[in-house]
């Protein structure tokens, strides 16, 4: 299982994997970020954790069962000149999730007065967790699918899995907290979610979007906001309508 820690490529592809599998894991924190700020604030790092554990879990769990994956690119129907693989329907399943999840979070931020006046349910610690596994079994499938094609030994994937998942729970709830305490930024951040669920869809429906484009365009945005944040430091802060609900 481990003959290849002699090999030196092999330790290059561990590099390569595990920094590719931190770029493919940001669009996560952002989820989870998003969702536990709903939370109480004692049960919000609780709540992050959990969720990167659940992500790495799957992952290896992915990983493991690498031949049902691998089985799930194999075309079931076709609909015109569509073929769709179960990869294909888990993509267009979250892509969905994702559009309407990001969508219903932007109204309730900017119009959910009335809402907030009528009363909404209290967001729940287990139905964050819910929604929070639920994307994380569409983030997972594609990080795996990434790794199986990068690398050839089983052990290299899952060291890479598990260092990408403890750097990104050290750094969830800097990045949570800093959502959460700029409003610009959380619309932003949205904004990115809506941007990767068109990108799943594509994916699902068989149109390879290359990641590279994504990853430019969110750092691109990422950046001016944050240029903006410095100009608007000493001016009136902008104020989002904060909710506790499930939606």
């Amino acid at each position: 299982m481990f003959e290849w820690i002699m090999m030196p490529e092999a330790w290059l592809a561990l590099l390569t994997l595990t920094l590719l599998e931190i770029v493919l894991g940001i669009d996560n924190i952002i989820f989870i970020s998003i969702l536990v700020g709903r939370l109480p604030e004692a049960q919000r790092q609780k709540a992050r954790q959990v969720g990167l554990m659940l992500a790495m879990g799957m992952r290896i769990g992915l990983l493991l069962a690498i031949v049902w994956v691998m089985g799930l690119t194999k075309p079931l129907f076709a609909i015109l000149t569509f073929e769709f693989s179960g990869r294909d329907l888990i993509l267009l399943t979250g892509g969905l999730f994702l559009l309407a999840k990001s969508t219903l979070e932007i109204h309730h931020a900017l119009e959910g007065t009335e809402e907030q006046k009528k009363g909404t349910k209290a967001a729940t610690f287990g139905g964050i967790i819910t929604q929070i596994a639920v994307i994380d079994i569409v983030f997972s499938l594609d990080s795996v699918i990434t790794a199986v094609g990068l690398v050839d030994h089983v052990s290299v994937m899952i060291i890479a899995v598990i260092v990408a998942v403890l750097v990104m729970l050290f750094a969830a709830k800097s990045i949570g907290d800093f959502v959460d305490a700029h409003p610009t930024i959380k619309m932003l951040a949205l904004s990115f979610l809506i941007l990767i669920g068109f990108t799943l869809i594509g994916e699902g429906l068989g149109f390879h979007v290359p990641k590279g484009y994504v990853y430019f365009a969110m750092a691109f945005s990422l950046g001016v906001e944050l240029l903006n944040l410095k100009i608007r430091k000493r001016r009136e802060p902008v104020h989002l309508k904060k909710r506790l609900g499930d939606g």
